[in-house]
Parts: structure tokens; sequence; C-alpha cells
């Protein structure tokens, strides 16, 4: 098990690296005391069972190590870069670095593609497809802390040493199945920014609340920025800031001063004092004053709906019906929701766009013009065409 913790080495796997059709990537990280993800480890595997696998420790490496030469190889599009539920590991790289791999693929996206289910996780992955079985032993490590012992490196690696099997396995049925176009689809959204940019004004549409109270959403509004904004400058995570449920309480209370905020049941001790308190209070401050005109609107547009509940359940036997055909996740197709709302007139979402159109989308609108007509033959589900 080589551990690099140089540039210099790094760069060494790196080249190697752009020789090979693919290279398997995870990372190890913490986020429970930080708003951004510290980057503890990264773990690399070339092709073949006899492919080198690496760890990269950017902690131990400490200044000796710059990552650079790891985005260049992200920039290196002959080689594809293979992870499993990508999202975060993405927003590690993106935040840090500024870059995406290039090609990327993601085998929870493939596998839902492929039928395996909704969010497959990877030890069900190397179970069926790899016929291996993970140790679990060091899945909850605290990965910051220095030695790191066998067992959590030998459990790293797994990470990406049977990620080759499950890779070469997916992408051929992939190919075979010729739904190259319909992961693309899902990984463009991987690899675009403003999946990760999270905007301090627009956080208020994160916090759950039934009140549609102009002033009241205002009040939130603006509570919610100031907690994503000192979030984000401080590194620390929002709850550390103040939870929704505190967030909320104070919407509805609206302290004009210490002793006021002081009386919250919710407010944590580090919100009653200093700059946190002092924010909270001038958010609410702001909230109370916002222009009417300024004041956030909830999108209500789905719950003023007009379902048709029979095309619903109609809806939904398709679903089931077409997901099971194609051997694709339902969910990834579409939510119980989107077929409400479809039901309901609306056209533009993404369960009638792109791939979802061609696997569902256009016998779902056929069904609701009443072109199309369902039977059952014991367990199946066929589509007629009515005349």
């Amino acid at each position: 098990m080589r551990t690099i913790t140089t540039t210099e080495d790094l760069a060494a796997f790196c080249e190697a690296a752009k020789s090979e059709p693919y290279v398997t990537i995870d990372t190890e990280f913490l986020r429970e005391r930080t708003y951004w993800s510290k980057l503890c480890l990264i773990q690399m595997a070339l092709p073949g069972k006899t492919g080198e696998a690496v760890l990269v420790d950017p902690i131990e490496g400490g200044d000796a190590l710059s990552l650079e030469p790891l985005y260049d190889l992200f920039r290196h599009e002959a080689t594809v870069k293979v992870f499993h539920a990508a999202r975060q590991d993405l927003e590690i790289f993106f935040v840090e670095g500024g870059v995406f791999p290039v090609p990327l693929f993601d085998t929870q996206v493939a596998a839902m593609v492929c039928g395996y289910g909704e969010q497959v996780g990877y030890e069900t992955l190397v179970k069926k497809i790899a016929k291996e079985s993970l140790d679990k032993t060091s899945r909850f490590t605290d990965w910051s802390r220095r030695p790191l012992s066998t067992a959590q490196k030998e459990y790293a690696l797994a990470d990406v040493t049977h990620l080759r099997v499950v890779y070469e396995s997916l992408a051929k049925q992939i190919e075979k199945s010729k739904r190259e176009h319909w992961v693309g689809e899902e990984l463009s959204m991987l690899t675009d920014p403003e999946t990760y940019t999270i905007r301090p004004e627009e956080a208020w549409q994160r916090v759950k609340t039934r009140t549609t109270s102009g002033r009241f959403l205002a009040v939130v509004k603006a509570l919610a920025q100031f907690r994503e904004d000192y979030a984000q400058k401080n590194n620390v995570p929002r709850s550390r800031v103040m939870k929704d449920d505190a967030l909320l309480e104070i919407a509805s209370t609206r302290p004009t001063n210490h002793e006021e905020l002081g009386r919250s049941r919710l407010l944590l001790r580090e919100g009653r004092k200093g700059d946190i308190a002092d924010g909270i209070l001038a958010a609410v401050k702001a909230g109370l004053e916002m222009r009417p005109e300024d004041m956030p609107k909830p999108d209500t547009s789905r719950e003023q709906l007009q379902v048709n509940p029979a095309l619903a359940d109609l809806l939904r036997v398709l679903l089931k019906a077409k997901s099971e055909t194609l051997g694709v996740a339902a969910k990834l197709v579409a939510s119980a929701s989107d077929l409400d709302a479809i039901a309901a007139g609306e056209r533009d979402m993404p369960a009638l766009k792109g791939w979802r159109l061609e696997a569902f989308g256009e016998d779902a609108l056929r069904l609701c013009k009443g072109e199309i007509a369902l039977t059952a033959r014991g367990n199946d589900v066929r589509v007629v065409k009515i005349v």
C-alpha cells in the first residue's frame, strides 16, 4: 500500500494514469465540524487486478503536496475518471481546485440506469458485480487523525480496487443497451458549477415552513441569508449558527434586543452572544423593514394544480411497467409529484425531457391525450394504441 505525500510522486502516478483508459477515484473527508468538507485522503487505482492502487495523503503531505497534478489528470480527456456517488467528491475538488474531472463516469448513476435500484450503494454493487464483500470496520473512522492503521488503509483502497470491476461491468451494460446519452445527461448536472454554488440570498428556499405570510418569510429570508453567509465565511456548519427550528422560532418572536433574543428556547448558546447574536438581530430588523416588492414569494404552483387522480394512478402504472421493461429505477425517471403534475396538465419538467421523454414521457403524454390504453395480462401491463 503506497501512500503519496509529495507533488513529485503524485505527478508520476497521474502521468501513468494518462496512458490508461480509466482511473478509479474516491475520497475520505470530514464535514461534521465545518461548512466546507475537509479533504483527508484520496484513493486511486489503475485498471486490471494488478493495476497500481495508491493513497494520496494531503494531511501528511502538507505544503509538500500540491494537487495540481491530479487536476491536470482531471482535464486529460483520454482517461475516464470513475467515481461512485460522485457529488460530494466533485464538490470538494470544485471548491478547492475549481475543476471537474472530464470525462466522468459515476457508477451509482450508471447502476440506476441499468436497473440496480434507486441510489444503490457501493457495497451492494461490489457484492452483485464483483462478488466480493467489504470490511465495514473502518466505515465511521476519523479520517483526519494520523497515523492511519493498516485496516483503515485497506478499507480506503477497497473503495477503488473493487470499483474497477464494477465500472467495467456497468460500462459494458450501458454500451450494450445504447444508453450512453442517458448517463451523459445525468452526469452533466454533476459537472455543472450551479450544482455546487450556494447563494446566501437563496438559502431561505431550503427552510421548510407552512407559513406563506410575506412578512414572516421576509424575516426567514434575512435570517437564512445571515446564517449561510456567516457559516461560509467562518467555515462552520449552519447548525452551529442556528438550526432551522431556532430560525423559525426567531422569525415568529422577532426579538429586537439581546434580552429578548436570550429568551429563545431553541437557540444554541453560541447564538445568544457576540457576532452571531448581533447578526441575528440585524437580520430580524432587515426582514421587518423589507419592502413588500422584495419579500420572498413561495412557489405554490404545484399546490394549486388540479390533479386528475384517476389519470395520476394510470401514470403510476405506466411508469412501473416502462421502468420494469427497460430495467431502470422508476424514481430516476419520475417522482410521485411529477406524475401528479403531469396528470394536472404541467409539461415543463425533466420527466418530459431528454432521455426520460424517450423512456417514459412520450407514452405518458399519449396516455393523457387518450391515444393509448393500458391492459393487464397476469403480472404484465401492456400499452395498447387506440385507433
